[in-house]
């Protein structure tokens, strides 16, 4: 009798031991899962530039060019109404042609392209020759980790958005170096100003060295104060000594 008792209850432990792997099996296979994220990021570079062009263009040729690119995106868009339409009609007509025709013939579809309607306005108001020169400053104050490249980052891509080759940016550079992957990636958002054509002058008050020295070297103009180091690249390496 004790034996059969025992024996119960090894079993039940055993089968809530069961039912706990296997209620945990199921939880890690259901979060292997995972999940997929979208994000529309041209909603937030979008705001980013309409809030530089606000700060830059005079009020009146804002105006004016705010007015060009509402007419032009109504343009657009009656334009793609017009296409789906056309695309629309063309299937109609096709699948008419299918049904009249014998079995045993084929047809070519001869969907016609609609040319896009450009409007006359997609030139930029602010894009003549005849306006003043715009200077962008940025500052970029760098720790070892170069933990401020995404702010460098996103600040360059709004600049090169509206930036021409007869404006100037200005970067105001303080680092002393640290992780050669992490200078590399700032180094490489300046690339991104030479590449654009635009000229670039950076300023050091007191250091850029090491990885702040890379990225000084990008500049077209480099303004440094009096006793301001620049340079010095150094490597620490420990080697064994026996």
């Amino acid at each position: 009798m004790f034996l059969a008792k025992a024996a119960t209850i090894v079993v039940a432990i055993v089968l809530v031991i069961g039912a706990i792997a296997a209620a945990g099996s199921r939880q890690r296979r259901a979060s292997k899962r995972g999940e997929i994220v979208i994000e529309r990021l041209n909603d937030h570079l979008e705001d980013l530039h309409d809030a530089v062009r606000e700060e830059v263009i005079d009020p009146a040729t804002l105006k004016l060019d705010n007015k060009a690119r509402s007419k032009r995106e109504k343009e657009e868009a009656k334009a793609e109404t017009k296409r789906a339409k056309a695309e629309a009609k063309d299937k109609a007509k096709e699948k008419a042609k299918e049904k009249a025709k014998p079995k045993g013939e084929s047809s070519q579809g001869a969907n016609a392209a609609i040319p896009e309607n450009k409007s006359s306005n997609d030139a930029r108001l602010d894009d003549a020759p005849s306006r003043r020169k715009r200077i962008y400053v940025l500052d970029f104050d760098g720790d070892v980790a170069a933990e401020e490249v995404s702010s460098l980052r996103e600040e360059i891509t709004t600049v090169l958005s509206i930036a021409e080759p007869c404006d100037e940016i200005i970067l105001k550079l303080e680092s002393p170096g640290g992780m050669v992957h992490a200078y590399g990636l700032a180094a490489s958002q300046l690339q991104r100003i030479k590449d654009a054509k635009i000229p670039l002058t950076i300023c050091v008050d007191k250091v850029a060295a090491s990885g702040g020295y890379m990225m000084a070297c990008l500049a077209d103009k480099l303004v440094a104060a009096p006793f301001a180091i620049i340079g010095t690249i150094g490597v620490v390496v420990q080697l064994p000594n026996f």
